[in-house]
């Protein structure tokens, strides 16, 4: 990502990434949610996935057709003309896509995701060494389309390896119908929350240009990172695993505090460390173009930063059997996110479009946080103040180590040593503040990783 930001401009980040956005839209409604549906089936019936499979593709092609020859309109409504090009090409991202879906719902199924991390591993590299290799011979805008391309017909492969699925020419109506009818209020909510992460994208480039739209999506992917690191994982497996405890109250109330503790413990110092170390970062990873989107990072972090306490409450609601709430709740947020940064953006800046999503997120936190307690018969302060805490302890961190970058490290220390003490200063302050606060999380912790220990022991002869 930062030798792409070195290499390549604003205005090519910005018309990919609305590309993008326009396209992964049109692949989630192609889906209907059907793979969904399959991984909560009481079993595999090979017939059902032959013909989800194949339903997928027929609506993948389907919206791809749409999207090729809609494209110059929609691309004028997006505030990018000059990107239907894009758009006409990438519109064959969509059945790259949707054709993986029934063999990533088996695997979600037989709960393989180690298998399925490691193929994600290898797209995901290869696509970067061939953007990266593209980009330095001189393709511009051609690498990042490449990277897409890339990446996604090396998941395809490695899903279909993993999940031994062979699609065969099958097809029955009435277990598609059956499914669909389920999926509809998944797909809903699924919609929402992509709107509420892709929306700022488009709400950027029809008011402030691709530009903004490119610094956006810069500092956007790079403020993602820890999430993908974390959370991709994280949220595969707790969605099956929630909905094998939806009758079990006791034990998926307990799963859902300790992952939300557990993620928020990980996650939250991640993102508020980048907050306070944007600035220096932002200059060294990403070069002397991209040094004034600094606050977009750091605002973008805090604004993810915010939200940690929230990263497992999507799996929850969804395993659990809440879909009302998840649907209704993920309107909500849609729409606020949108009006919030469109409000921002309208008479102001891009740093104002960020200052007014950081607003809403808190706002979010509060409420995200009232659905899911009071679906799970929690009370609402303790459960939040417990779920938060790990959140307030790394916000102190980061603030401590934002003080000591102004007030010293930025007059005296490169950039590189700055983030480097940054780092070691904000990592031990909050190994200390871990230690003095969440006493009890760790020591649960360390019984469950002592646990498999101790049977194994116990078995030997």
């Amino acid at each position: 990502m930062p030798i792409l930001a070195r290499l390549l401009t604003p205005e090519e980040f910005g018309a990919v990434a609305v590309a993008l956005a326009v396209v992964q839209f049109l692949a989630m409604i192609g889906g209907a949610g059907l793979a969904s549906a399959l991984i909560l089936e009481p079993k595999e019936d090979a017939e059902t996935i032959h013909s989800v499979f194949w339903a997928n593709l027929a609506l993948a092609f389907s919206m791809a057709a749409g999207l090729y020859v809609f494209a110059e309109p929609l691309a004028g409504w997006f505030g990018a003309s000059d990107a239907a090009y894009l758009l006409r090409l990438m519109c064959l991202l969509i059945p790259l896509q949707l054709a993986g879906d029934v063999a990533y719902a088996l695997v979600a199924r037989r709960m393989q995701f180690s298998r399925d991390a490691l193929w994600s591993m290898i797209s995901e590299s290869i696509a970067a060494i061939a953007a990266v290799v593209l980009a330095l011979v001189g393709f511009g805008i051609w690498a990042l389309v490449a990277q897409l391309f890339v990446a996604g017909a090396i998941r395809l492969v490695g899903l279909f390896f993993v999940s031994r699925y062979l699609p065969r020419l099958r097809f029955r109506l009435e277990g598609v119908v059956r499914l669909a009818r389920f999926s509809l209020g998944l797909m809903g909510s699924e919609v929402a929350n992509f709107v509420t992460f892709q929306s700022p994208m488009v709400v950027i480039s029809r008011f402030l240009g691709l530009a903004d739209a490119g610094a956006y999506s810069a500092a956007n992917r790079f403020s993602s990172i820890p999430n993908q690191v974390v959370l991709s994982g994280v949220m595969g497996v707790l969605f099956p695993a929630f909905s094998t405890m939806m009758h079990d109250r006791e034990r998926r109330s307990q799963a859902l505090m300790l992952s939300t503790q557990v993620t928020t413990l990980m996650l939250a110092p991640m993102m508020f460390g980048l907050w306070a170390l944007a600035k220096p970062s932002m200059l060294l990873l990403f070069g002397p173009q991209w040094a004034a989107a600094w606050p977009v990072l750091g605002l973008l972090a805090l604004s993810k930063g915010l939200l940690t306490p929230c990263s497992t409450f999507i799996p929850y609601l969804k395993g659990s059997g809440h879909g009302g709430a998840l649907f209704w709740w993920a309107v909500g947020r849609a729409a606020a996110t949108t009006a919030a940064v469109a409000w921002g953006a309208h008479d102001g800046t891009l740093i104002e479009a960020m200052v007014a999503l950081c607003l809403v997120n808190a706002v979010v936190l509060v409420g995200y946080s009232w659905v899911v307690f009071r679906a799970d018969g929690t009370p609402f302060l303790s459960g939040f103040y417990r779920s938060v805490r790990p959140m307030l302890t790394a916000a102190l961190m980061a603030f401590a180590v934002r003080l000591a970058l102004d007030h010293y490290l930025a007059q005296h220390v490169h950039p590189v040593l700055q983030v480097g003490i940054g780092i070691a200063l904000g990592g031990l302050l909050y190994a200390v503040l871990v230690l003095l606060t969440e006493g009890p999380l760790l020591r649960k912790l360390l019984e469950l990783v002592r646990r498999p220990r101790t049977a194994a022991v116990a078995s030997l002869p």
